[in-house]
């Protein structure tokens, strides 16, 4: 038997292979777990490249539902948990790893964001959690769990992160705030998972990962950076029952980078 046997949850966030929701997916369901997964819709339904992007993925680990979800959206969100009560009758979890920012946003200053870039970014990053979690609480068995994904730049200034930092920081703040309210009323945890570098398509739009890789191996107390793998067994863990006691936390795996305060003689060249 493995940590997720007779478990049931639904995954937010899946884009193709190199996402790090893949990662926890394939560990869950190396240990057990019957899933149901979500996908951005399809402009053209002729062409249908989001639905079989994601079909291709998990209908050979036997997903129980594939259907497209606009978070913006909530008739899609509403008919997403109502197909999950059909398919499962209730939930030990559920996954979030869903985040954007126009990319005009994205790649210009804080201050230069627009309006309405500010508001769809915070709208799909941050406040798609707040939604998920009320939608979910009702469906959530006792001692089930959320979890979200984020990245040091909701903490501290990375450049090229820009607006979607001050979005992390938001999604941050939203776990504790979850974590309060739902572990009153229906002991369910809320958590955070901070990765390190990984290359995906999100990250793609705001960094050079072979930048990013030297500078981990340069600076991170394990000289180091992280792979797709240590994130998908750490996210695997914070869902499972070994974190029973654990909640509001914002999990880093990121081979330590983030304790460093100044940087290591490899870097400075001292």
């Amino acid at each position: 038997m493995g940590l997720f046997t007779g478990k049931k949850g639904m995954v937010f966030g899946i884009a193709n292979d190199k996402s790090i929701a893949w990662a926890i997916t394939q560990k869950l369901h190396e240990e057990g777990a019957e899933m149901g997964f979500t996908h951005l819709p399809d402009h053209d339904p002729e062409r249908p490249k989001m639905e079989r992007r994601l079909r291709k993925l998990v209908e050979p680990i036997g997903a129980k539902v594939i259907m497209p979800c606009d978070v913006a959206k909530d008739e899609d969100v509403d008919a997403v948990f109502a197909a999950a009560k059909d398919a499962f009758g209730e939930l030990d979890f559920v996954v979030h790893s869903i985040a954007y920012a126009p990319i005009d946003d994205i790649k210009g200053p804080v201050y230069a964001c627009s309006r309405d870039g500010f508001k769809l970014s915070m709208e799909i990053s941050c406040y798609s959690l707040i939604n998920l979690a009320g939608k979910a609480k009702d469906l959530l068995v006792e001692g089930g769990s959320i979890l979200t994904l984020t990245y040091l730049g909701g903490e501290r200034v990375i450049p090229g992160y820009n607006i979607m930092g001050v979005c992390k920081a938001a999604l941050e703040s939203s776990i504790k705030y979850l974590a309060s309210e739902l572990g009153s009323e229906c002991k369910v945890r809320v958590n955070g998972l901070s990765a390190g570098p990984v290359k995906t398509l999100a990250a793609s739009a705001v960094s050079d990962h072979s930048q990013m890789d030297e500078l981990y191996s340069a600076m991170a107390p394990l000289r180091r950076n992280i792979n797709r793998e240590e994130v998908g067994k750490a996210g695997m863990f914070l869902l499972s029952d070994l974190a029973s006691g654990i909640t509001g936390e914002n999990l880093h795996v990121d081979a330590g980078f983030h304790v460093m305060g100044a940087p290591t003689p490899e870097v400075s060249g001292r």
